[in-house]
């Protein structure tokens, strides 16, 4: 699996290592990725996803996970987390009808 965070697409950046003589030389800079398990409170169950620090205080502010999928566009999740937004969307609604 690609060090991508599964909520925000947060990826690696490129940049270069510049020394004390100027020279430069490419390097990566990776995001800070956490296996973690979010607990879904619409399905009531744990899900591991591979996560940002900077996403995982995120979730955390927009109020839990349910919250953040359904208010996050489709184009910066990941598969997994598509799936499940449209699993929670499904539950909610079957719950509001």
């Amino acid at each position: 699996m690609s060090r991508i965070c599964e909520l925000t697409g947060k990826g690696r950046l490129v940049g270069n290592n510049v020394s004390h003589a100027n020279n430069k030389t490419k390097r990566t800079f990776l995001p800070n990725l956490q296996n973690v398990t979010l607990i879904s409170d619409s399905l009531g169950v744990g899900v591991k996803l591979k996560v940002s620090t900077h996403g995982l205080r995120s979730v955390e502010h927009v109020g839990g996970l349910d919250n953040w999928l359904l208010k996050t566009s489709d184009d910066s999740l990941s598969l997994r987390a598509r799936r499940l937004k449209r699993e929670i969307a499904k539950k909610q609604q079957a719950v509001a009808a």
